[in-house]
């Protein structure tokens, strides 16, 4: 191969570099050219009902499309994706000098890490006094509910 012709190969190599994967192909979800998009839900759920380590038990859950080992996916992603149509940030703490009751809900701790909407989330859980026990009890089905079931 002459120089003329290695330099018109380099030159049109290069140009096809240039144009990218995509080139000449239709773009396609997750198809080749296209980056993955992340799950803007993702969230980790660990929770122990006596307040302990040794009980804890953790769960993930995905939403838009649902996903995870939740035990009830479905219903915890409409309320959360429900209250963010709202406004509502379950999330949050209760707010600092928040007047609250002083009663016992019993010593389940729950933790929430991941992402929502995009969002880092690190949200922790009790029922440690009146709105702490709302706090929680908002939050159900992600969160269990700690009221006994009659059998």
């Amino acid at each position: 191969m002459d120089f003329t012709s290695l330099t018109a190969a380099a030159l049109a190599a290069l140009a096809a570099l240039a144009a990218g994967p995509q080139a000449g192909a239709p773009a396609e979800p997750g198809g080749a050219g296209t980056a993955a998009r992340p799950i803007a839900h993702d969230l980790r759920i660990t929770v122990s009902e006596d307040g302990s380590r040794h009980s804890s038990r953790t769960h993930t859950l995905t939403c838009e499309p649902t996903g995870g080992d939740h035990p009830e996916g479905d219903a915890a992603c409409d309320l959360l994706i429900g209250a963010h149509a709202r406004g509502a940030d379950l999330f949050a703490p209760v707010p600092a000098n928040t007047m609250c009751t002083q009663q016992h809900g019993g010593p389940a701790t729950a933790s929430i890490t991941g992402r929502w909407n995009g969002e880092p989330v690190r949200a922790t859980f009790s029922r440690a006094n009146g709105c702490e026990i709302a706090r929680w009890d908002a939050m159900v089905p992600v969160l269990p509910s700690t009221v006994p079931q009659p059998s």
